[in-house]
């Protein structure tokens, strides 16, 4: 089996030398870019599995980098973790909600790096767990695939969307609390704060369009598939 590779978009050489150190340990593949411009070209001409991304850069920010990921079909589903000097709950957020799927805030323990990157790989592999199609009035999921359609039309979406859909589509109307779609799609180790689910259903909602009515906000408690008859 091939190793998995990490894109290490950090500025500060020698934080980046140490990240990439300690991966290389863990027997990743690893390579490390400097500047935003530089690391975007590097991911899209050839998408890595995860990339570990500073928010600070130089010349283009994590969060536009992030925002141009995205938008990219090649690189739409790869996991990313922001790295952030900035410990406001609303510098978090911001990351989060143009895609991230992950964030640390510095200083970190690198042990706890290395966990939230196994963390991520192991959900990018089990997507592919319960392969079979799942739908909920004009969408369409293809676990194995990892494609989602609405009325026929490809939809991108990051991995925690990906994941946040799937659970509330596979539950088929139960109500899904914060705390299970937080495992569902982040797993058990995700740290997050107490917005992060609802913003990346906000995300969600926002790409499904006319769709985003088959998912229903139960307030104060989490989320649920809407039927046909609870969608007006």
């Amino acid at each position: 089996m091939s190793r998995r590779r990490i894109v290490i978009v950090e500025d500060e050489a020698d934080m980046a030398e140490l990240i990439a150190m300690r991966l290389k340990r863990e027997h990743y593949e690893v390579t490390v870019c400097n500047d935003g411009p530089g690391a975007l070209e590097t991911i899209l001409s050839d998408p890595p599995d995860l990339v570990v991304l500073d928010l600070m850069l130089p010349e283009m920010s994590g969060t536009e980098i992030t925002t141009r990921l995205r938008a990219d079909r090649r690189t739409a589903g790869v996991a990313i973790i922001m790295l952030t000097a900035l410990s406001e709950e609303s510098d978090i957020v911001v990351g989060l909600h143009v895609g991230a799927d992950d964030y640390m805030t510095k200083p970190f323990s690198m042990s706890v790096l290395v966990a939230r990157i196994s963390a991520l790989l192991r959900r990018a592999q089990s997507r592919q767990a319960g392969a079979d199609t799942l739908s909920a009035g004009p969408i369409e999921i293809d676990p194995e695939r990892h494609r989602v359609q609405v009325d026929g039309r490809d939809l991108t979406l990051t991995l925690t969307e990906f994941r946040l859909l799937t659970a509330i589509v596979r539950a088929g109307g139960r109500v899904l609390q914060r705390d299970q779609l937080i495992e569902a799609a982040m797993g058990s180790e995700a740290i997050v704060v107490d917005r992060t689910i609802d913003v990346h259903m906000t995300a969600l909602r926002k790409k499904l369009g006319p769709a985003r009515k088959y998912i229903r906000t139960v307030r104060g408690v989490g989320y649920t598939l809407a039927g046909d008859e609870n969608t007006s």
